[in-house]
């Protein structure tokens, strides 16, 4: 597999030996997210992660977690592929010792205020650390914690977790460091081959459905489980403090753990065993303590999989180099590098609670993003959302949100697309079609078509992915002014989607137009029509693009890209001057409604001033007709499509709607899928808000003219001001603001820096 990857090598761990402890002054409050023992009934877990290797987060900052690895698929017979769960390296248990009244491992004791007293838990997204406090209460032997963890932004195979511990007792007290081995999942059911109603029938024969049990499980667990991690070999050394093991994802790639432990310096334990059970590897220690003195641990932890990284005895060189630097270094390495990624910003001056939900949705964004690879990111990140597929959000969402703040890591969406070009070359080709077509749900690994079975159908006619991935290509373009990264890596894809297009068009003789028949609509409850709207104008958008790039890198243009783009139906409706969201000859409910993606940046279909008005309100009745609040995905196009209509107070009506509080699971600002459900980790959602701020309030398109402002700017009437920091177009950063002039008219500057 050739895409550019980190090294990992020892230069990463070598860099923290010189990395000095960063000192800097308390965190905005934009950037702090908090946790009171108020939240431990409704507590939706947040996340740490750096885009390679993500953990969930815990409300005593010591449980084990479930963790996952980049591109790491379960490949389970008869199935779709799904992230591997990899062994859960996040947890430190700590028991206070044995007595007659009976002692427990503070993991396993009731997460309740009466235990764990002036509780407090934040998550920095500065630094991406979770910080956790609080006193710990066990029959009167009480003990003071606090709790520091983080996955390395610098060193990005690391991870570490420091506990301190202050007991009000003297005695001995047990302290356990484990690698969690997950059980299989079960019930594993054979998704690759069971239609809609087979699959609704086994879930609920294994007891099982698609509702969440709050706080936290996800609302479709019964399908969107995670995959299976098996341990091939694993060891620990009591006396070096260390664990180590190796993995194998079921039928995929190999993985592996290494855990070093330090101890407070001078403390020798009075016992050190290696436990290796079935479901467990761990240290565990048993420390004499001191009333009112604290001891403070360390478990630096590092992770690698196959084609990133080395094997187990690589990972142990670097957790025991980490320990060896300390994590003061790893720290003051982590902070320097989120703080590099954080000069690109979004500031809003006037509203501190949209200033957070725009802090955490980047935060998410960044957390589950790789810079200069050729991974992409699923809707859900690093999580079992969407079972780490690949989709259409990856080019239309994410990139957008992503390629003006953080090019890099832009760079690897559509590099992605480069990489798995032969998959789509081969699925054209089964299906007697030319060029490339690229999946709806794409394996992250392998580019191959993972949907599914029930939902066949949208692998199959869902197909304005194809358009999604070539526009994306060429925004990256137009972006980097990159012409020698277009001739190697974009302009390939670019040329095997037009045609790919040019074979899928179907030429309509007696009204001498292209029809696309056969097609899902983006309204998925449509899912054979002819004519879907945003299909074919996306289509013609990609075959113009495709005749663009040829001319950049010397290519000859084929002469039917142009004509079947000048003569791609657009269903209109001429008497009301609108366009329609499919074919007319399709009976089309109030249900939904997508022409607010005509609008979306990426395509911004060309249309007078009145017929985006006229769209826009069409896009609005079904909601005012059915008091539906949409997805956050279907809010995303809303405040960009009313801003390219002129019309401010929906602007900022939706602009605030999608920042509402009952978007986000309480305390980390985890973006659902809708208000009510809980697949949490929503990116495409946090991506949608992001483009709402970068083009809808400030009406800029990326364009071969350059960064234009193609509408006139919009600023709510509570903010004062909207800065974007930092934005890189074509090697020149930017910092554009949108304030007020004397008038009080919203007006846009831009500053070179």
């Amino acid at each position: 597999m050739k895409h550019p990857l980190r090294k990992l090598g020892l230069l990463v761990v070598t860099a923290l030996a010189f990395a000095a402890p960063l000192v800097r002054a308390a965190t905005d409050p934009g950037f702090l997210l908090s946790a009171t023992s108020k939240d431990f009934a409704s507590y939706f877990p947040g996340q740490l992660a750096n885009g390679y290797l993500s953990t969930t987060t815990g409300p005593r900052g010591t449980e084990g977690n479930l963790a996952y690895l980049v591109g790491f698929m379960d490949y389970g017979k008869d199935d779709m592929s799904r992230p591997a769960a990899i062994p859960g390296w996040s947890e430190i248990d700590y028991s206070t010792g044995t007595s007659h009244a009976g002692h427990f491992w503070m993991n396993q004791v009731d997460l309740s205020p009466s235990l764990f007293e002036h509780y407090r838990q934040v998550l920095d997204m500065h630094e991406a650390t979770l910080t956790t406090r609080y006193r710990y209460l066990d029959h009167g032997r009480n003990t003071r914690v606090e709790v520091q963890s983080l996955v390395s932004e610098a060193s990005p195979h690391l991870a570490a977790s420091r506990i301190s511990i202050t007991p009000e007792f003297d005695g001995v007290v047990q302290l356990s460091f484990a690698f969690n081995l997950w059980a299989p999942y079960q019930p594993r059911m054979p998704l690759a081959k069971l239609s809609g109603d087979e699959m609704q029938i086994a879930v609920a024969a294994h007891n099982l459905g698609f509702q969440a049990v709050p706080p936290a499980t996800p609302d479709r667990a019964a399908v969107w489980y995670h995959g299976d991690t098996h341990v091939l070999a694993r060891d620990g050394d009591r006396k070096q403090l260390t664990l180590w093991l190796d993995g194998r994802a079921e039928r995929g790639l190999g993985m592996a753990e290494a855990a070093a432990v330090s101890l407070p310096e001078g403390l020798r334990p009075v016992e050190v065993t290696v436990n290796k059970s079935t479901y467990r590897l761990s240290l565990d220690l048993r420390v004499r303590v001191h009333k009112g003195q604290t001891y403070t641990f360390t478990k630096y932890v590092a992770v690698s999989r196959a084609g990133w990284g080395g094997d187990a005895r690589a990972d142990l060189a670097l957790a025991k180099a980490a320990r060896a630097n300390g994590f003061d270094a790893l720290l003051g390495a982590q902070r320097k590098a989120w703080a590099e990624l954080w000069k690109s910003d979004i500031i809003i001056d006037g509203d501190p609670a949209m200033q957070r939900v725009v802090h955490s949705d980047l935060y998410y964004l960044l957390a589950n993003a790789t810079p200069d690879t050729a991974w992409a990111m699923g809707a859900c990140g690093l999580t079992t959302g969407y079972v780490g597929h690949i989709f259409w959000d990856s080019d239309s969402w994410i990139f957008p949100a992503l390629v003006l703040l953080h090019p890099q890591r832009a760079r690897s969406l559509v590099m992605f697309r480069d990489r798995t070009l032969p998959a789509a070359r081969q699925r054209a080709h089964a299906r007697g079609l030319q060029g490339a077509m690229y999946p709806w749900e794409a394996d992250p690994q392998n580019g191959t078509e993972q949907v599914v079975h029930a939902a066949w159908v949208l692998g199959e006619r869902e197909i304005h992915v194809n358009a999604d991935v070539a526009i994306a290509q060429w925004q990256y373009y137009l972006a980097s002014g990159d012409r020698q990264w277009l001739k190697q890596h974009g302009w390939p894809v670019i040329r095997d989607v037009a045609r790919y297009w040019t074979s899928r068009v179907h030429w309509n003789a007696q009204k001498q137009r292209y029809d696309i028949l056969h097609v899902t609509s983006v309204e998925e409850n449509y899912n054979d029509v002819p004519n879907d709207t945003f299909t074919n104008a996306d289509a013609a958008r990609a075959l113009r693009i495709a005749t663009a790039a040829a001319a950049v890198v010397g290519a000859r243009p084929d002469p039917h890209w142009a004509a079947i783009a000048a003569k791609i139906y657009l269903p209109f409706a001429e008497a009301g001057q609108h366009h329609l969201d499919m074919d007319p000859g399709v009976q089309h409910d109030l249900g939904g409604n997508d022409l607010a993606l005509l609008a979306f940046p990426s395509l911004d279909l060309a249309m007078s001033a009145q017929v985006r008005r006229n769209d826009f309100a069409i896009a609005l009745k079904p909601m005012a007709a059915s008091h539906r609040i949409p997805t956050t995905m279907g809010l995303g196009p809303l405040p960009i499509a009313a801003a390219a209509a002129g019309n401010a107070d929906e602007t900022t009506r939706w602009i605030e709607r999608n920042a509402a509080a009952d978007m986000f699971k309480p305390p980390f600002n985890v973006r659902p899928e809708t208000a009510s459900n809980n697949t949490g980790y929503f990116l495409t959602g946090s991506a949608g808000f992001v483009q709402d701020l970068l083009y809808g309030l400030t009406g800029l398109r990326i364009e071969a003219a350059g960064l234009i402002e193609a509408y006139p700017p919009v600023l709510p009437p509570d903010w004062r001001s909207l800065t974007l920091k930092h934005l890189s177009f074509r090697g020149i950063h930017y910092d554009i603001t949108i304030d007020r002039d004397a008038a009080g008219k919203p007006r846009l500057t831009r500053k070179v820096i």
